[in-house]
């Protein structure tokens, strides 16, 4: 007994050779630093290509890991920060969500808070963080507007801004907009919630780029090329691709030959239409007769809808489908709001003009 209670004293004190295993605490500290680092990097490609479901995914498993840190390590801080950021960001526009005890808070407020912990980390601010900082706080006040809650925007702006002079300006302007309780007005649609996003996706970029070093993607990229699934997937991608630009190609085509059919020719120029397999006969005899009726509408009221359009009045309903269709799409994007908004024989160029003239209305 006595020798082998010598021999185990022995081997612990290393008479044996062996390596005396690191505390498990520390090789989880370790590994759940490189999966925070990973679920940043994949919460930041989904914001950026707009996959909600597998960011959601991520993000759970970013909260989860953010969640189990006693305390943020200081090289650890810009991911965690920038994690936040982003899932308030994503719900953005649902006031009814809460991050923060307050709830007054909004998720835009709260994003802002940890926007400027990221500016605390950088090393030189540049025009990005400033624009992002601004287009915040316009967002915060316009979500307030656009769901009626005029008076808790009012009461946002006196949290939002200090009485410095630097803030002076954009301050007046707000508040002049709160009064106004307008959502759609010029100010807030050229600093739009998809202005914020793009701005966003931006920093994503640039802070990729910075962090392209996690030892997850690095040994990950290593499997993947020592298996050659990266060539594979990459040639199913093309085909994919390559199938897409097919279809893509054929429906232009067939829309483009539908559309000189009711812009072209007379009514006894028009050929009927050939006789395509069964599968397809049906589909191209109702787009023919579509065709014939659109034509036969436009040559009776063609005269009527040139004039309706020099004369007709921009409506007060039609003005309201212009606003939405702007906070939506983005101004500029006229072709989109033309179609999605209902409106009365207006082209996307008499969109822009009306637009233009609300401007000058609002500035006025």
């Amino acid at each position: 007994m006595a020798g082998a209670a010598g021999s185990s004293a022995a081997e612990a004190g290393g008479g044996g050779g062996r390596v005396c295993s690191p505390p498990p605490a520390e090789v989880e500290a370790v590994a759940a630093d490189w999966m925070l680092e990973f679920a940043c990097y994949c919460l930041c490609r989904h914001f950026r290509e707009e996959c909600a479901a597998e960011f959601r995914r991520w993000r759970d498993v970013a909260q989860a890991l953010i969640n189990g840190l006693s305390k943020i390590p200081t090289h650890q801080k810009k991911t965690v920060y920038l994690c936040q950021l982003l899932i308030r960001i994503a719900k953005g526009k649902k006031l009814e969500c809460h991050f923060e005890n307050d709830q007054r808070i909004s998720p835009l407020e709260s994003a802002l808070s940890f926007w400027t912990l990221l500016e605390r980390e950088e090393i030189k601010l540049e025009k990005l963080h400033e624009d992002i900082r601004r287009l915040i706080q316009i967002q915060i006040v316009a979500v307030h507007m656009e769901n009626g809650y005029f008076k808790e925007a009012a009461e946002v702006l006196e949290r939002l801004f200090t009485d410095s002079e630097s803030d002076k300006p954009l301050r007046v302007k707000l508040a002049t907009v709160i009064k106004s309780k307008d959502p759609y007005v010029p100010l807030l649609q050229s600093f739009s919630y998809n202005l914020l996003i793009s701005k966003i996706k931006s920093y994503i970029e640039l802070f990729t780029k910075e962090n392209e070093r996690n030892f997850l993607i690095q040994a990950a990229t290593k499997q993947v090329e020592s298996k050659g699934l990266g060539a594979t997937a990459l040639q199913n991608k093309t085909v994919n691709v390559n199938e897409n630009n097919k279809r893509n190609l054929e429906t232009k085509q067939r829309s483009m030959k539908e559309q000189e059919s009711i812009t072209d020719p007379s009514p006894g120029e028009i050929k009927k239409p050939r006789v395509r397999p069964h599968s397809r006969r049906k589909h191209r005899v109702s787009s023919a007769l579509q065709s014939l009726n659109s034509l036969q509408n436009l040559q009776k009221h063609g005269g009527a809808v040139a004039c309706g359009r020099r004369r007709q009045r921009w409506t007060y309903k039609e003005d309201l489908e212009l606003k939405s269709g702007i906070r939506e799409f983005g101004v500029g994007n006229w072709a989109k709001i033309l179609v999605h908004g209902d409106f009365n024989n207006r082209t996307s160029v008499m969109l822009k003009d009306r637009w233009r003239t609300l401007c000058r209305i609002e500035q006025g």
